[in-house]
C-alpha cells in the first residue's frame, strides 16, 4: 500500500519502519501524507496493541528531506500547505495523541525534524551508537516546525540550548543522560529490549494504559495548576471505572484483595479487551 514505509503485525505489536534508507529516511511529502493514513488507520486496528516506530537501514530519520520537503514545493503554495499540514499532523496531533503506546526505536541517524518523532512516543529507546543532532544553525536557521518547543519540554535546559546553538551531535547514551531517551542499549540489543517492552505493555489493560497516557498528557504543570489537575484527573479515573465496568472485566483493585495478584510486581489476571 505505501511507497515510503513498512508495517508488519506481529502478535498485537505493530512496527512502522521508515523506508526510504537511500535518503537516511528523511521526511519527504509522500512519507508524511502516508505516515497520515497509517497512523490514523492503526489507531483503531485491533490487531495494533502497541506500535513501534523504526528506520530501515542505518537511519532512524535524518528529518526532512531539504529537496523534496523545501525546494521542490516552494513554488507550489497548496502542495507547500498541504506538507507542512500532514507532517505537523501526523508528528504531533496524531502520534502524539495515539489512543495505544508507543515506543521510538532509535537505531542510527536521528535529526532535526526526527526529533519530534521521537518525543511524540510513549517511549524511546536509542541505540548505544545511535547519532543525534539539531543541525539547523549549521545551515543558517531554527529548530523549526514544533522542534524546538518538543526539546525545551523534554531536555533538561541547558542541554537543550546547548544542542541548539551548537548543533553538535551527541549520542544514545548522551540522549538518554539529557532527558531525550528513555534509556539506551548497544545496537545488537535494540529490538530484543523494544520487542520486551512491548511485551509487557501488551499485558496491561488497554482501557487503563490510554487512561494513562491521557492523564500524563493532559495535566503537565508547566500548562495548569495543581488544583486544575486534580479536578481534571479525578474526573478521568472516575471515567476510566465507568469503561472498565461497562466492558466486564476484571476489577484490578478487587483482586488485590482478594490476594490474587500483587501490583508491585505485574498487572491483574489478564482484562477483557
Amino acid at each position: 500500500m505505501y511507497n515510503t514505509i513498512l508495517i508488519d503485525k506481529k502478535d498485537r505489536v505493530t512496527t512502522l519502519t521508515l523506508n526510504r534508507p537511500e535518503k537516511r529516511n528523511a521526511m519527504s511529502p509522500e512519507l508524511h501524507a502516508e505516515m497520515v493514513q497509517a497512523l490514523t488507520e492503526l489507531a483503531h486496528d485491533d490487531e495494533t496493541a502497541v506500535l513501534v516506530i523504526t528506520g530501515a537501514g542505518e537511519s532512524f530519520c535524518a528529518g526532512q528531506d531539504l529537496k523534496k520537503y523545501f525546494h521542490e514545493i516552494r513554488d507550489t503554495p497548496a502542495a507547500r500547505e498541504a506538507a507542512r499540514k500532514n507532517s505537523h499532523d501526523w508528528r504531533y496531533r496524531i502520534l502524539n495523541h495515539f489512543p495505544k503506546p508507543t515506543i521510538a526505536a532509535v537505531n542510527g541517524y536521528c535529526f532535526g525534524g526526527a526529533f519530534t518523532v521521537v518525543a511524540s512516543c510513549d517511549i524511546a529507546i536509542a541505540a548505544d551508537e545511535a547519532t543525534f543532532g539539531l543541525s539547523e544553525i549549521n545551515f543558517g536557521h531554527i529548530p523549526g516546525g514544533m522542534v524546538a518547543k518538543i526539546v525545551a519540554d523534554a531536555m533538561i535546559p541547558r542541554q537543550a540550548l546547548f544542542y541548539i546553538l551548537t548543533g553538535r551531535k551527541f549520542d544514545g547514551k548522551t540522549s538518554r543522560d539529557i532527558g531525550f531517551t528513555t534509556m539506551s542499549v548497544p545496537r545488537a540489543n535494540l529490538m530484543d529490549t523494544v520487542y520486551e517492552i512491548a511485551e509487557e505493555l501488551k499485558a496491561k489493560d488497554p482501557l487503563a494504559l490510554r487512561a494513562c497516557k491521557e492523564a500524563f498528557k493532559q495535566v503537565d504543570l508547566r500548562r495548569i495548576s495543581h488544583e486544575e489537575a486534580l479536578s481534571w484527573l479525578t474526573a478521568k479515573s472516575d471515567q476510566l471505572i465507568r469503561k472498565q465496568s461497562q466492558r466486564g472485566g476484571i476489577d484490578g483493585i478487587e483482586s488485590f484483595l482478594k490476594k490474587e495478584y500483587r501490583p508491585g510486581f505485574g498487572p491483574a489476571p489478564q482484562v477483557n479487551a
